[in-house]
Formats: C-alpha cells, sequence, structure tokens
C-alpha cells in the first residue's frame, strides 16, 4: 500500500445492505400487508464514515530511499577481475557486491580494494575473491537517520529486504541526492519568499498592508512585510491601486497566476507530503527563481 493512501473505513449500522438493496427491500415491503413495518427510517441509517489519510509508516525509513530497492550489479567470486572492472567501468560504479546468491553476499569489490594489492604485492592473481573486502549492509527498515553514520563513514552500505534479499546499495551520492530533493524545495520557497518581500519593502504604510491581511485572522499584528502571508502577498498584487505602487513593469495577471501556483506547492511542501513534489512542481519553482531574479534585477535599475 503507498504511503499516502487514503483509506475509508465504514461503520455500518448493523446492516450490510447497499443503499440500492435497501431501497429494493423498501419497495417489496411497501407492498406487503406489513408495509408499515419498513419505513425509510428503519431501512436507511447513514453511515457514519471514518477518513483517515496519515501515512502508514510517519518514520524515514531506509525503504524510503530509491536505491533500496533496485536491480544490483553483482559479480561471483571466482569472476576474473577484468570482468568486475568492466562492469564498475560500465555502470560509473565505484564498488561491486559479490555475491553467490540474492541473498548470500561475500564480500565487496572496489577500487579501494583493487589498487593497494595491485601496487604493493604485485599480486598475479586474476579472481575477484582476491580483491574483495567484508561488505557493509543494513536493514530495509533501520532508520535512515541511525544509517547515516554507517553510510558516510563506509561510503556505501548494501541493504538487505524483510525477505533477507540484497535488494539495494546506497551510497553517499545517493544520500547527497535525496536530501538535496527532500530540502531543495524549502530553499528555493525561502528565497522566492524573499524576493517578494524585497520587491514591495518600503512602498506601503502600515493601514495599507493591514487592509490585505486576512479578515479571519484580523487580530495579527502587522509591522512590516515580513509579517503577511504568502497569500497576502498574491492579494496585494492584485490590488490595482497597490499594484502600482509596486512599480513592477510586468503583467499583472500573468505574475499574480504564477505566484499562485508557486502558493499551492507551498502548501503541499510545508504539509510534508512524504512523497514530496512532482518533477514538474520542482521544475516551476527553479523557473520561478530565475524569473524573480530577472525582475529584482530590472528593478534596481
Amino acid at each position: 500500500m503507498p504511503l499516502d493512501a487514503k483509506i475509508t473505513i465504514y461503520a455500518p449500522p448493523g446492516n450490510d445492505a447497499t443503499p440500492h438493496e435497501a431501497g429494493e427491500c423498501l419497495d417489496e415491503a411497501t407492498e406487503s400487508s406489513n408495509a408499515e413495518l419498513a419505513t425509510p427510517e428503519t431501512v436507511f441509517q447513514p453511515h457514519d464514515e471514518l477518513i483517515s489519510s496519515a501515512v502508514s509508516e510517519p518514520a524515514f525509513r531506509v525503504s524510503r530511499l530509491e536505491a533500496s530497492d533496485v536491480k544490483l550489479v553483482t559479480v561471483k567470486p571466482d569472476a576474473t577481475l577484468t570482468e568486475a572492472i568492466t562492469l564498475m567501468l560500465r555502470h560509473d560504479y565505484s564498488q561491486l557486491p559479490v555475491m553467490t546468491s540474492e541473498r548470500d553476499v561475500k564480500g565487496v569489490i572496489s577500487w579501494e580494494s583493487i589498487a593497494p594489492i595491485l601496487a604493493l604485492t604485485k599480486s598475479e592473481s586474476a579472481v575477484v575473491r582476491d580483491y574483495m573486502k567484508p561488505h557493509r549492509e543494513i536493514n530495509a527498515s533501520d532508520s535512515i537517520f541511525s544509517a547515516l553514520p554507517r553510510i558516510i563513514e563506509y561510503a556505501y552500505v548494501l541493504v538487505r529486504s524483510s525477505d533477507q534479499r540484497i535488494s539495494g546499495i546506497i551510497t553517499t551520492t545517493d544520500l547527497s541526492s535525496q536530501f538535496r530533493q527532500l530540502s531543495e524545495p524549502f530553499l528555493l520557497l525561502s528565497e522566492i519568499e524573499n524576493h517578494i518581500r524585497k520587491l514591495i519593502d518600503g512602498k506601503f504604510t502600515k493601514d495599507e498592508l493591514v487592509s490585505i491581511v486576512n479578515p479571519s485572522d484580523s487580530e495579527r499584528v502587522i509591522e512590516s512585510v515580513a509579517d503577511l502571508t504568502f497569500g497576502e502577498y498574491i492579494r496585494l498584487f492584485e490590488n490595482p491601486e497597490l499594484w502600482k505602487k509596486t512599480e513592477l513593469q510586468i503583467d499583472k495577471k500573468i505574475f499574480t497566476k504564477e505566484l499562485d501556483k508557486v502558493r499551492i506547492i507551498r502548501n503541499d511542501v510545508m504539509h510534508f507530503d512524504p512523497d514530496g513534489i512532482s518533477k514538474e512542481n520542482h521544475e516551476l519553482l527553479h523557473n520561478f527563481v530565475r524569473f524573480i531574479h530577472t525582475i529584482q534585477s530590472l528593478s534596481r535599475k
């Protein structure tokens, strides 16, 4: 089941009939001599609907990383050194698991394990088993944060799944990519918001800023543009009179429409969607940052 799957649980009122079936029963009962006993009140009872949409596993497990479940490239202990080197070059890998089956790991061969032996021992062996080192592994169910020190120390770890297969290999490169994917939206949104504040800072009175505050939050104290919400920035730009005061030489309608797209993405990010944002939304944030950089630079001229 996906982590963000929505589950609807029904608590039936002691009657397994569907509304359609119940309706048919009612029609039949009405035609019978006992019609008075089968009223809509006795047949139809409102279902109490319990809604659940929380992720089934709140912790960030190793299994959440894409690299934890992939088709592994491996070599056997009796494979030739040339075969191992060729595979590492072909796939741009720094190491390969040495395995006899999908569950049985004999070690790992890597550039780091090969180079010292060739350079210092003048080994004439051409077999992988003579160049491998003991492997490091973690469980797919481990917390990623408890696994971090081992990944950083050894530059890689093998991942063992719940069925005892070696299902993946996680490297420091994978970690960098994953944490960039998780953190970059926050940084991009922060940059966008700071640019928005810069565009409107010093151009409005306190009363003008207060006038665009959400009516349901009217008691909030507004001292500067930093006290406004993202939705209030949009409301400011949508106001024709306030838009004029920004002195921005761009189309108001297009700008506010694009800014509203950013707002929607921001809501998803701030609600910590376990799947993160889509590739398209990630690209939209990057493009908007470039867009607002250009606006900012032109505004200074």
